[in-house]
């Protein structure tokens, strides 16, 4: 089965406000997004999600490693090399990216909490250890900041497999982060 890459000409109707408003953010349509485009529900969760775990009360640099840590679990190439060059653009420290996307440690106990837990979410299917749990607790991070892991999981649960079926073409621009 052949997946098509979208364009605001292909795309359903019902798409086009999404896509034209991914083009104003980035500048560009991510294939990911274009791909999306052919179920319109499925792009606007999607985005929603995007949207949603943007108000969450982990910082950027929280977020981009959780969604690195997420597609590693995953195995998903398309998400490790798009968030690699996002975090890259929000001044993740490079070492932190690549040991997120490696699932290494970083060197920082905190934040090695924080991803051990992402990872355990993923892995096994929202039952982490109560040790994982735990860490998170004793790392200074809040009940809302172990939610909003969910709310990221859940997010690129959509895209991780999206990829893995459709064989999503990775965007030029995330080329160098692949």
């Amino acid at each position: 089965m052949t997946f098509p890459v979208h364009t605001l000409d292909s795309a359903p109707a019902a798409a086009k406000p999404f896509l034209e408003g991914a083009k104003g953010k980035y500048g560009f349509i991510p294939n990911l997004l274009a791909v999306m485009a052919s179920e319109p529900p499925l792009l606007e969760a999607y985005m929603s999600l995007n949207a949603i775990f943007e108000k969450c009360t982990l910082s950027v640099s929280e977020r981009q490693l959780v969604l690195l840590a997420v597609s590693q679990a995953n195995g998903c190439k398309y998400c490790l090399a798009a968030h690699s060059a996002i975090a890259a653009m929000h001044q993740v420290d490079a070492n932190k990216i690549a040991a997120a996307r490696d699932g290494r440690p970083t060197g920082e106990a905190k934040l090695d909490a924080l991803l051990t837990f992402t990872r355990e979410v993923t892995i096994t299917r929202g039952n982490p250890s109560a040790v994982a749990t735990n860490r998170m607790a004793a790392a200074g991070y809040s009940s809302a900041q172990l939610l909003a892991v969910i709310v990221a999981v859940g997010m690129k649960t959509l895209s991780n497999y999206t990829n893995h079926i459709a064989g999503t073409p990775i965007d030029q621009a995330f080329l160098p982060s692949a």
